[in-house]
C-alpha cells in the first residue's frame, strides 16, 4: 500500500471541464461589464472619468483575480497527489497576496490622481 493518494484521471477531467466552462462564462460577463463601462455618458465629463478609470481598473482586477483563480483551479486538478495540491496552493497564495498589494497600491493612486483633479476643476 502507498501513502500517496492519487486523484483519478475521470475525476481530473471532469474538474478540468468544469473550470474551463466557468472560465468561458466569466470571460463572457466581463465582456458585457466592459461594453457597459463604454457605454458611460460625457456629460460631468471629469467625474465620469473617474469613474471609468475605476470601474475600469475594477474590471481588469477582477479579471486578472479571475485568471489567476481559473488557472489556480486547473493546476489543483491537474494535481496528482495531496503533495502537489499543497505546492500549488502555497504558490498560488503567494502571488494573490502580490497581486492585491499591487492592485490596492495602484487604485490609491488612481483615487489620489482623481481628487486632484476634482480639486482642480
Amino acid at each position: 500500500m502507498t501513502d500517496k493518494f492519487d486523484i483519478p484521471n475521470p475525476m481530473r477531467d471532469f474538474a478540468e471541464t468544469s473550470v474551463e466552462q466557468a472560465r468561458k462564462a466569466f470571460d463572457d460577463y466581463l465582456a458585457a461589464a466592459q461594453k457597459a463601462i463604454g457605454g458611460f455618458g460625457t456629460s460631468a465629463a471629469s467625474a465620469q472619468e473617474n469613474v471609468r478609470t475605476l470601474g475600469e481598473d475594477a474590471i481588469s482586477f477582477a479579471e486578472e483575480n479571475m485568471a489567476a483563480n481559473f488557472d489556480f483551479a486547473k493546476q489543483m486538478v491537474s494535481s496528482r497527489t495531496i503533495e502537489d495540491m499543497v505546492n500549488v496552493q502555497s504558490r498560488f497564495i503567494e502571488r494573490q497576496m502580490a497581486a492585491f498589494t499591487k492592485q490596492g497600491e495602484k487604485l490609491t493612486r488612481t483615487v489620489a490622481r482623481a481628487g486632484k483633479k476634482t480639486k482642480t476643476d
